[in-house]
């Protein structure tokens, strides 16, 4: 019986013929893919001939996509991203304030304040996209900016770009899938 099985989960089968549907699938999923591939590297190549980050483009086209089921909701997330940028400058200043004071406390304190917002904005219309929130905090606090209201500009400018470009690709699918 043990070689019998082992016999037939060895011995090769004969290839099931692909149907329609599955080649209809992969080919729409190879479109797909090209259209977000050329989508990127097209941002990715404007915001570099501009002087902006692609990395942060891409925290743009990532906003962008936590909402996916329409444009409004994509423009929802882009506007809880550049919100949750904002709130990362507060957060920049409440350190400064309190660092002299409360030293290496005063981060804890910051991040208390601004979990507090960004969760606490979770059932808010408009600003309800937490993940856009944090999304916004960590770029700002990766791009760690001498110049706050620059680096402010700089990201929501390269995350616009990104947004732009996964509305662009979220439409292009689309008209594949219609």
């Amino acid at each position: 019986m043990t070689r019998q099985v082992h016999d037939s989960a060895t011995a090769p089968t004969p290839a099931a013929p692909v149907s329609r549907a599955a080649a209809s699938s992969s080919a729409q999923f190879v479109r797909f893919t090209l259209v977000a591939a050329v989508i990127a590297a097209a941002a990715a190549f404007l915001t570099e001939a501009v002087g902006l980050h692609a990395w942060a483009m891409f925290v743009g086209w990532v906003a962008w996509f936590t909402r996916p089921t329409s444009a409004l909701h994509g423009v929802h997330a882009v506007i809880s991203l550049w919100a949750g940028m904002l709130l990362a400058v507060v957060g920049h200043l409440i350190v400064a304030l309190l660092s002299p004071s409360i030293g290496v406390a005063a981060l804890p304190v910051a991040v208390f304040v601004l979990a507090c917002v960004a969760v606490g904005m979770r059932t808010t219309p408009v600003l309800n996209n937490m993940l856009a929130w944090f999304v916004g905090l960590v770029a700002f606090f990766a791009l760690h900016p001498d110049d706050v209201l620059t680096g402010l500009l700089t990201l929501i400018a390269a995350s616009g770009v990104g947004a732009g470009a996964g509305y662009t690709c979220q439409r292009l699918q689309r008209r594949f899938a219609a």
